[in-house]
């Protein structure tokens, strides 16, 4: 038991040194079964792995979703993962991830699991600048030594954009005014939000919100984007006798990014005594106690799971709104 606690207390502390753990699976191969890749999961999204149950097809369901399984008296929406990509399962749909995602519970079918390797953020590079696919937000390599950004060669793992795929399959109606977000907010003259969010429709929702509210804002993929911004901005202040304050309002971050993370980032601004002052939001998918211990923990001012446009409205409020 004392073993079994050491490694739940290792897992959770990951995040005070820019460090996760990646659930890799695969998916098939390519419609010309050709090759068959690596596909990854932060762990922490992971409520439970499953051998495949019986599924449940409702009327008129069609691809990519394969119907529904009752896991303990939860019934639980299947996604078929392969038809998603663009993969062809050879020994076919074995394994459901069930994942707890943006307040919502949903099970992705997958053809196998291979193993969970523990990664530092800095392995992990966005694949909006390299070759992912809609579906991919980032692409981690494996075989790095910690500290070794510039090795090449060795085996790489497309990090799934659950998001975006969530978005596209089952989506929202998220109509955003500032009458439904609860009217605007007047920021300080000349001052910004900076924004951080590695995912295209979480980006994409932000934005919508922040114009709705007439905030402006600089938006980032990574915490690295944003935190190079945060430098750059603090030594122009410094330059001309001001305050960060009189040109950043506020950090609003996701949590998961590649390079760096937004517990990182928002450790970094803490520590640091030009940017201390200066509130930091962390919007984010990942839920439960120990996310929010963790917030906490690193200096952050406020926490609001994605992804509910009026209550981040409402926290961005408060913060700024003083």
């Amino acid at each position: 038991m004392d073993a079994f606690q050491k490694e739940i207390d290792e897992r959770t502390n990951l995040t005070s040194s820019n460090k996760f753990e990646l659930l890799l699976f695969r998916l098939g191969t390519d419609p010309y079964g050709e090759r068959s890749e690596l596909f990854g999961i932060n762990v922490f999204k992971i409520r439970e792995i499953v051998p495949m149950p019986a599924i449940t097809t409702a009327a008129g369901t069609v691809s990519p979703m394969l119907g529904m399984v009752n896991i303990r008296g939860q019934i639980i929406s299947v996604i078929d993962l392969p038809a998603v990509v663009g993969c062809v399962p050879k020994s076919g749909l074995n394994i459901l991830l069930v994942t707890e995602y943006a307040r919502s519970t949903q099970a992705f079918a997958v053809e196998s699991v291979d193993e969970i390797v523990r990664l530092e953020w800095s392995q992990v590079l966005s694949a909006e600048s390299k070759t992912g696919g809609n579906f991919v937000t980032s692409i981690a390599r494996l075989d790095t030594r910690e500290g070794d950004a510039e090795t090449v060669g060795g085996r790489l793992a497309q990090v799934l954009d659950v998001e975006q795929i969530l978005h596209e399959i089952m989506p929202a109606n998220r109509e955003m005014s500032a009458e439904t977000l609860g009217g605007g907010v007047q920021l300080k003259p000349g001052t910004v939000v900076i924004a951080a969010d590695d995912s295209k429709v979480a980006r994409s929702l932000i934005e919508q919100g922040l114009t709705a509210m007439g905030i402006p804002y600089l938006m980032h993929k990574t915490g690295k984007e944003a935190w190079e911004k945060l430098l750059q901005m603090s030594a122009e202040a410094k330059q001309q006798g001001k305050q960060l304050a009189d040109s950043v309002a506020m950090v609003l971050t996701d949590l998961e990014m590649p390079e760096m993370d937004g517990f990182t980032l928002t450790r970094n601004i803490k520590a640091d005594d030009f940017m201390k002052a200066i509130p930091v939001v962390i919007h984010s998918s990942l839920s439960g106690a120990a996310n929010e211990d963790h917030v906490k923990n690193v200096g952050a001012d406020a926490y609001v799971s994605k992804f509910v446009a009026e209550e981040l409205a409402a926290t961005i409020r408060k913060v700024l709104v003083k």
